[in-house]
């Protein structure tokens, strides 16, 4: 993954508060347009807002989890003012195959929305970083997308983009009638965990991808191996630590989705 960071094309992208502001991406391969729309203050007193990311075609970007040969989104958020918390708003996911191998993503277009919790209620919030993220079609290429916004509180009007990217989210294990997840963890060689979930739910529609996340971002996940037995999904992976060290895997952390024809499941924690 290191050689791939020397490929890196930045684009920056001066982003106006009153509306979305679009930057031709012809200086980076697969990008044909990115822009931040400024959102909406609601009201609690957080903010909404999103990146909306347009790709040439036949290229494809990354999940927050993208599989063995993908490269996941990272986010730095330096720089901003009066900003508590950001939280991303991921929508469902696609799965596709690169060199045989499983990848998640998204196809031609994506919009994330970003929840923003200021640090003083009624004020200008002032959105900086920057987002890397991995764009493949015949190779995977990273891209640094900049922004620097002035979100003002008195916006109020939510932005019909972003509400529909809101709701184009994984259903939550109670919507799909997930009845329980238990879990069974065995030591497996060079330090690896081995994990075999039993996953009671209805069927996501025709064939079912799972996609563990083990809430510690340095454990690797390898793809899991998945089969349906009736109203059971099973699905067992190996866990590695990035730095081969050793590491205890909280059943609490663990994150499920299921991602199928009908439908994809976001699950939160199992028990033994």
């Amino acid at each position: 993954m290191t050689y791939l960071r020397t490929l890196i094309s930045a684009l920056s992208l001066a982003l106006a508060t009153a509306a979305p502001t679009g930057a031709s991406a012809s200086d980076t391969t697969g990008l044909s347009q990115v822009e931040l729309r400024p959102g909406w203050r609601m009201a609690d007193g957080t903010h909404m807002a999103a990146l909306h990311i347009v790709l040439e075609p036949g290229w494809k970007t990354y999940w927050r989890a993208p599989g063995d040969v993908g490269i996941p989104p990272q986010f730095d958020w330096t720089g901003s003012r009066n900003i508590q918390a950001v939280s991303t708003n991921w929508p469902t996911p696609v799965v596709f195959f690169e060199q045989g191998m499983r990848s998640v993503g998204y196809k031609s277009e994506l919009v994330i929305p970003l929840h923003l919790t200021a640090q003083t209620g009624g004020a200008d919030m002032q959105l900086s970083g920057e987002m890397q993220i991995g764009i493949c079609k015949d190779i995977c290429i990273p891209a640094n997308l900049s922004f620097n916004a002035t979100l003002p509180p008195d916006v109020t009007r939510p932005d019909p983009m972003i509400a529909a990217a809101l709701t184009d989210r994984p259903y939550t294990a109670r919507e799909a009638g997930v009845r329980g997840v238990t879990c069974a963890i065995e030591a497996g060689a060079d330090g690896a965990l081995i994990l075999h979930a039993r996953i009671d739910m209805p069927s996501a529609g025709g064939t079912e991808y799972v996609v563990v996340e083990a809430g510690n971002p340095h454990v690797w996940v390898a793809e899991p191996d998945s089969r349906r037995d009736g109203t059971i999904l099973h699905a067992s992976t190996r866990l590695v630590h990035v730095e081969g060290r050793s590491f205890a895997l909280e059943r609490s952390e663990l994150r499920f989705t299921v991602i199928g024809e009908s439908r994809a499941v976001d699950i939160l924690g199992c028990s033994s």
